[in-house]
């Protein structure tokens, strides 16, 4: 990871937030490159599940809404992590992460666990406090810190922030930034039924921002208090059959999808399904889309069965209807709803781990030389094209590649250098994942060919411009 954190900077892809102030742990500013690959990653998944199905629609609702919606939903009350604090240094911990990460280094398996704990799965997540406390005690799980093992019993942390609404410092009304978006989407039901035409089933799609407050941030863009969601509410008939069929479905959508448009190898990635014990009290199947990160396999996507608990947790809270009058049969019901949720910040991170690339090569002298290429899919890559005048006092030549660019631009992200040197140009659009680098040449100007060089290949052919693609 640390390869990573120091590449991404090098190349624009991240900053330390605030960094001329020493920074703000855990918070990271996108760089131009970053930026690209988040508005392509965006635009990847908007296009294919909003505007190319005709059952799901779009909404951008507020970061800050009515702290009722978060008594409703319970967040207020349960959604909180298990804190321990350790008694020697005073740092505070994930007590299930530090189990995780424990289960992980040792190699762990759910025998060796069984033989000592009364637990029947391997996520600590899903254990309870006092099974927690145990493991911690049983191995002698040392601070991360300090490497003592003195630490308070687990207690919940809650993880959302809160601030004041009110013109007055310190009075008015509590309210939270909002730690998922998808509640936005739930209170919008209603409004979305009486301005629109859509019918069971359909989804709801929003891309925005949450905020966590958590214990532990860390690991790059991993775990941040600040970052960006993609969720869809899929709603579908209150029928267990229907809604588990649309589980499935969207298991196998989001498959497809990560491997064909964004390019994540498929290696790297798996859909873990939650044992019965992980399930929480509403849900009827969970599905954990992993990736194996530097340290293990973490969590990418959630796809989760949610039945009708939140609408008819907002039914009740606002008093307000939230039944769907089905207009083909009569039939009024509170829809149930399947919810395929992505991190998207986690997304930025994947995509620059898998195409992060040391390749050995030998170069026209026969010596081995190593570069950093960036493999990223075609979609995701920052810039698509790099335009490079190779005789930038050649006014001919300048104009040539000075046109091509404003062309390739109207449909491409592009980037023109005229720095110099072609090989350094080369070596700077490998490392920031550029899929082809054209040269403009004196035969350009002769016969009106590019010479068109590929990132992962870094063959060259010559072709006309006209022909220039994805």
């Amino acid at each position: 990871m640390d390869t990573i954190v120091a590449w991404a900077k090098r190349r624009g892809f991240a900053y330390p937030g605030s960094d001329i102030y020493g920074g703000l742990a855990n918070a990271w500013d996108l760089g131009p490159y970053g930026t690209e690959i988040k508005r392509n990653i965006e635009n990847i998944r908007w296009k294919y599940f909003v505007q190319e199905k005709d059952d799901v629609i779009g909404l951008d609702s507020q970061i800050l809404m009515n702290p009722k919606v978060w008594e409703a939903s319970g967040h207020v009350w349960g959604f909180s992590d298990p804190l321990v604090d350790c008694k020697k240094c005073k740092s505070r911990e994930r007590a299930d992460k530090l189990i995780e990460d424990y289960i992980h280094t040792k190699k762990l398996s759910l025998e060796d666990i069984k033989a000592k704990l009364l637990v029947d799965n391997l996520t600590p997540e899903a254990w309870t406090f006092e099974q927690q406390t145990n493991f911690l005690n049983e191995y002698k799980v040392k601070c991360p810190k300090c490497w003592t093992c003195d630490r308070t019993e687990p207690k919940k942390f809650n993880l959302m922030f809160k601030t004041k609404q009110g013109i007055v410092e310190w009075e008015g009304t509590d309210i939270y930034l909002r730690p998922e978006t998808a509640q936005g989407i739930f209170v919008n039901f209603r409004n979305i039924l009486d301005t629109t035409r859509s019918r069971i089933p359909f989804g709801i799609a929003q891309i925005g921002k949450s905020f966590r407050n958590e214990i532990t941030p860390g690991n790059f863009m991993f775990r941040v208090r600040e970052f960006m969601q993609m969720e869809i509410e899929y709603f579908v008939e209150n029928d267990e059959k229907i809604g588990l069929e649309a589980f499935e479905m969207w298991k196998e959508l989001s498959k497809k999808r990560w491997k064909e448009e964004i390019g994540i190898k498929e290696e790297h990635m798996r859909f873990r399904d939650h044992d019965k014990d992980e399930l929480s009290f509403y849900s009827k199947g969970t599905c954990d889309v992993e990736y194996l990160f530097p340290r293990g396999w973490w969590e990418l996507q959630g796809i989760a069965y949610r039945t009708d608990y939140d609408l008819k947790q907002h039914m009740e809270h606002s008093g307000k209807d939230m039944q769907y009058n089905d207009p083909y049969t009569g039939k009024r019901y509170v829809p149930h709803c399947v919810e395929p949720s992505w991190w998207l910040t986690r997304a930025i991170l994947t995509a620059l781990i898998d195409a992060y690339d040391e390749e050995k090569y030998t170069d026209g002298n026969g010596a081995e030389q190593t570069r950093i290429v960036a493999r990223f899919h075609k979609n995701v890559a920052p810039i698509k094209f790099a335009i490079i005048p190779l005789v930038k006092k050649d006014e001919k030549i300048v104009w040539f590649a000075e046109d091509l660019y404003k062309k390739l631009s109207k449909q491409y992200m592009c980037e023109f250098d005229d720095s110099g040197n072609i090989w350094k140009c080369y070596r700077r659009q490998d490392e920031i994942g550029t899929p082809y680098c054209i040269t403009i040449d004196h035969q350009t100007i002769q016969d009106g060919t590019v010479t068109i060089r590929d990132r992962d290949t870094m063959e060259q052919k010559r072709i006309k411009p006209e022909e220039i693609s994805l």
